[in-house]
């Protein structure tokens, strides 16, 4: 989503671009998210700081958080300066930065939307999290109404009866609910991500194959091997989601950067739901994804080629089989995904310092199809030398001395 968005604004602003990817747009990490463009993702996921969680999550209790060994002792220094972003004062400070961007995320996609023709993928009924438990709910409930007053988003609570009528499939009564309102959803994410390439492609960009590990400077230029030859520009966007690390690393470049994993996987022949549904207790999505229901994990903690572990997804459609009815699972193998996540929970995004004509925009985490367009957008600004549409310090590679 980030890579096809920064190609098609720069497109839309007149420019000669072509966009590489060594597979079709759409197919990685946009295809297996839950769909969820997250209006109300106004502060970023932060790192627990209470005893009982960390336990909890370092014995492999939780669902919410998993983690391979090798994959964490790798991630430690990221994972630490994560935890020391996370402290409430810092987080809300991050909070107020990352906010700027998430308040155009709707309206950014509304206008590719429009232009691509693809609102038909789009649902507008908001984002729901589901608890088990009363005080639980209490409690988000009161986060609910400290970010509607400081950011003005909109949002609904559901005692039990409410939502056992508005989603009559649960199986098993629940406390409540927790209903964002403007938060919208996709059917099919990676057809959405489709859709924006197909534009760019109209506008008149280049859509090749190739891969990143072959950029390298020449002389005043870079240059990129693809399957119909080198590729030669003035300015380059690292947009590789994930593999943006590796990408930079060979250029100089040491960022705070790591992997969150995640897993889905579809069903079939069960209940549906009204819309995407967070078990907010247990950790996991489940979002209508067609004509099937799609099962999102939280996060894993890995190495972005660590094997498969499948005790994740497991456990989460155990839970999630309580309850509702979830069909038969349509893949014999789970669908595996990397997240692009910065200690600092924000983007990436704005000029290299040691190489003129460079650009970043990744390190998105959870939020980046959600905020492909408005990133975009920004980037596109600085390219030009425009004056950005949001305040751009916050998320410029600077902020990291690079």
């Amino acid at each position: 989503m980030v890579g096809t968005c920064t190609a098609l604004e720069l497109a839309l602003r007149g420019h000669r671009v072509t966009l590489v990817d060594r597979r079709a747009p759409g197919r990685e990490t946009s295809y297996g998210n839950a769909g969820v463009i997250q209006r109300e993702a106004v502060e970023p996921y932060a790192f627990p700081r209470d005893w009982p969680t960390l336990i909890s999550a370092a014995l492999g209790r939780r669902l919410d958080v998993r983690y391979q060994l090798g994959g964490l002792w790798a991630a430690a220094p990221q994972l630490l300066r994560y935890w020391w972003h996370s402290a409430p004062r810092r987080h809300r400070a991050i909070g107020r930065q990352y906010a700027s961007l998430i308040a155009h995320a709707t309206s950014e996609h509304q206008r590719y939307l429009a232009l691509a023709g693809a609102e038909g993928l789009v649902q507008r009924q908001g984002l729901r999290l589901v608890y088990r438990q009363p005080e639980r709910l209490e409690q988000a409930l009161h986060q609910a109404e400290r970010l509607a007053a400081e950011y003005g988003i909109a949002f609904a609570a559901l005692d039990g009866a409410a939502l056992a009528r508005a989603e009559p499939a649960f199986q098993i009564p629940l406390a409540g609910a927790l209903h964002w309102l403007e938060s919208w959803s996709v059917s099919d994410p990676g057809a959405l991500v489709e859709r924006y390439a197909r534009l760019f492609q109209q506008l008149g960009g280049r859509l090749l194959q190739g891969d990143a590990g072959s950029l390298r400077q020449q002389g005043a230029s870079w240059q990129l091997t693809t399957q119909d030859g080198p590729v030669e520009a003035a300015q380059v966007v690292v947009a590789l989601g994930p593999w943006a690390d590796a990408c930079i690393r060979r250029l100089g470049y040491r960022l705070p950067l790591f992997v969150k994993r995640g897993y889905h996987r579809h069903y079939k022949g069960g209940a549906s739901l009204a819309m995407p549904t967070l078990d907010a207790e247990r950790g996991y999505v489940l979002a209508p994804q067609g004509a099937s229901l799609r099962l999102t994990t939280g996060a894993e903690i890995a190495r972005i080629d660590a094997a498969p572990s499948p005790s994740q997804v497991q456990g989460a459609e155990a839970e999630a089989r309580q309850l509702l009815d979830l069909g038969q699972a349509v893949e014999q193998t789970p669908w595996l995904g990397n997240r692009p996540c910065c200690a600092d929970m924000k983007p990436v995004i704005g000029p290299a310092a040691r190489h003129p004509g460079l650009w970043f925009n990744f390190g998105h985490g959870h939020q980046g199809f959600t905020l492909g367009p408005a990133s975009a957008r920004l980037l596109a600004d600085l390219m030009q030398g425009d004056t950005p549409f949001v305040d751009a310090q916050g998320f410029l590679p600077a902020r990291f001395g690079a």
